[in-house]
């Protein structure tokens, strides 16, 4: 009887794990439409800012810093908006997304409030699916037409089972192609976009928070993922997005953004979860099938600079067999299809470090490079909570489905004390393998659109798995000896060099030198150490190498390993309590590579490690008092990556 109980509790949460898997971050939509319709002529449609806090005489906003400062934000939220997030009960708006990032608390799905631990972001974008816009918000009200479709029968009932057979309906036509043409009607939609404008415009405050006007393409031909995020500079955006159902091919969503742009209307598409497109992200050949040309190389970069390479559906960094030698390629890796259980089979074309050699490899043969990004972090909420990556404080990604321990795997399922007689491999399903991971940060001269756009723009962006580390990363001909003592290092080393995102020309006799400086989150776990990743090209074949350049605890390398010895550093379990007296508040150090070949394209990029904590799942079991999931690692180190510098033989 007991477990019967428990069962019908779990089956309150509602939703068949595969009708979930089809809809997380929309990925049944794909298939469908094939690249039939155009894109709608882009108009723009100013909207105006709330509040400015005053700016000075010379029209700086407070904080500004010729030397730039780093903001943290989130430029991937979903709302009540996104057809999935409905599903998934969220029922928090736009308006409520902004307030949970500005330190607000919210309502959780699941029935109790949520609010960020780390206090409140600097910048944030809410990103809704553009297909169907606002469709299953309608499908809810009984004086839609929409409500009256067959298709969504069922789908608000309080019968678990008629809502799982509504959502089955909607996931196979989504996938097919096949939903009622209602569920794309324009004024739906263009409702739905209006009220993202409306609420970017209420809650931006230059000097204080940055808010962008975007949304998500979400397209997955035959599942494998291409997802993007549009993020529009300023208040002057498409009449309507350019989704999926139009076309699935990116490119067509460039030729788009090219018509927009040539319009006045300045955006900037992001792709997400390489992880998942099972090599279909940075593959070696168009989606056409045509080979890659100096063209689309071109009209890739103008419209997709940067990419975020960590989220809660797995970190896209690079995986353990691409990077065999990396002891800590294996982080928050998932290995499955976005929102099916179907394995990746293909991870080269999946992740971002294979494909910044890929890079390399088209650049020398069509004269352009078409991997050429920075790296930013997002987290992919579809609970209205920007910036909810915080281990200790993790509370799901996708409302009821996740919302509680048991769900998600972290804890015994029906109320048991422990893991005997339960196959921990299988608890929780998929959302066992989420990270919380994925944050945006910037290196900008003060919180504006203006400012924090160009940023991206000029791919001075870095990612975090969470914490809020800062890491800054210049390479350079000519620092001076004392840079690092210098009051002004980070002046000289602008004036001297360039920052992350930017080419460095090799110069005859001169190897160049990186300046490397990571300072921790006073909130989150000291670091460990700091390495940089190098990749090129030799003979034809992608080659890479991590070095350990900044020990904490007063270690040094180990020329011959390139690795810090281990500073000791662990956690007591029984209470996720971390040693407190290992590891640095700050590394930094200037470095220079011992194989550097002046002929060689390369790039390098920074990876900051924290010492070990406790996963979220770690977390949940302690607050439940049972056994962390056995099947589930116990600790991760908490880390943060630069966007690469590129030293370039020739301009």
């Amino acid at each position: 009887m007991m477990v019967a109980k428990k069962l019908r509790e779990l089956a309150r949460y509602g939703i068949p794990a595969v009708a979930v898997g089809a809809l997380v971050a929309g990925t049944a939509l794909s298939a469908q439409s094939g690249g039939g319709k155009k894109a709608e002529a882009a108009a723009t449609t100013p909207a105006s800012s709330a509040r400015t806090a005053a700016p000075s005489a010379s029209g700086r906003l407070p904080g500004h810093d010729p030397d730039r400062n780093a903001y943290f934000g989130d430029l991937h939220v979903h709302t009540h908006l996104s057809f999935d997030a409905y599903i998934f009960n969220v029922r928090k708006t736009p308006d409520d997304a902004y307030r949970f990032a500005k330190g607000e608390a919210i309502g959780h799905a699941g029935g109790f409030d949520i609010r960020l631990a780390g206090g409140p972001l600097d910048f944030t974008a809410v990103t809704d699916h553009a297909e169907f816009m606002g469709a299953i918000r309608e499908a809810n009200d009984t004086k839609s037409p929409l409500s009256k479709l067959p298709v969504t029968e069922g789908l608000f009932s309080s019968d678990p089972a008629a809502i799982g057979r509504a959502f089955r309906r909607i996931v196979i036509g989504f996938r097919d192609g096949t939903l009622p043409p209602e569920f794309s009607d324009r004024e739906i939609v263009s409702r739905a976009w209006r009220e993202v404008q409306e609420a970017a415009a209420r809650h931006n405050e230059p000097g204080r928070f940055t808010t962008f006007v975007g949304y998500e393409y979400t397209s997955g031909p035959d599942g494998r993922n291409l997802h993007r995020n549009v993020i529009y500079r300023d208040g002057r955006v498409s009449e309507l997005p350019f989704d999926a159902n139009m076309s699935r091919d990116p490119e067509d969503l460039w030729k788009a953004m090219d018509g927009w742009r040539a319009k006045g209307v300045e955006a900037m598409a992001i792709p997400h979860n390489s992880n998942g497109s099972d090599g279909l992200m940075f593959d070696s050949v168009r989606l056409n099938g045509q080979s890659i040309d100096k063209a689309y190389a071109e009209a890739r970069m103008r419209n997709e600079p940067i990419v975020e390479t960590t989220q809660i559906k797995g970190t896209s960094d690079t995986h353990p067999s691409l990077s065999p030698n990396d002891e800590w390629a294996n982080f928050e890796i998932m290995e499955s299809y976005i929102g099916q259980p179907k394995a990746i089979t293909k991870f080269g074309g999946g992740y971002v470090r294979r494909a910044l050699q890929d890079g390399i490899i088209i650049r020398e043969k069509v004269g352009a490079n078409p991997f050429k990004f920075g790296l930013i972090g997002g987290s992919d909420t579809h609970n209205a909570a920007p910036g909810s990556v915080e281990e200790p404080n993790y509370f799901s990604k996708t409302g009821r489905p996740d919302s509680r321990p048991e769900l998600r795997g972290s804890t015994p399922p029906l109320g048991a004390l422990d893991w005997h007689g339960t196959d921990p491999a299988a608890a929780g399903g998929r959302y066992q393998a989420w990270g919380a991971s994925g944050l945006a940060g910037v290196w900008a001269e003060e919180n504006s659109r203006e400012a924090i756009y160009a940023a991206m723009r000029r791919k001075e962006t870095f990612a975090t798995s969470g914490p809020r580390i800062k890491v800054r990363f210049f390479a350079s001909h000519d620092f001076p000896a004392d840079l690092l003592s210098r009051a002004d290092t980070v002046r000289q080393a602008y004036a001297r060099g360039v920052p992350m995102g930017g080419d460095l020309l090799a110069t005859r006799g001169k190897a160049p030198k990186f300046l490397v400086w990571a300072v921790r989150d006073p909130r989150a776990g000291y670091l460990q150490r700091a390495q940089v990743v190098k990749g090129w090209i030799e003979n034809g074949e992608a080659k890479e190498k991590v070095f350990d350049v900044a020990c904490s605890d007063g270690l040094k390398v180990d020329p011959a390993t390139n690795r810090c010895p281990g500073n000791g550093a662990a956690v007591d379990l029984s209470t996720c309590t971390p040693d407190r007296f290992k590891g640095d508040v700050e590394l930094r150090t200037v470095w220079s590579d011992p194989g550097y070949n002046p002929k060689q394209r390369a790039f390098y990029y920074v990876r900051v490690l924290e010492n070990p904590s406790c996963r979220w799942s770690t977390w949940d079991a302690l607050r439940n008092g049972t056994p962390p999931n056995p099947k589930l690692a116990p600790t991760i180190m908490e880390r943060a990556w630069s966007s690469p510098i590129w030293v370039e033989p020739t301009a």
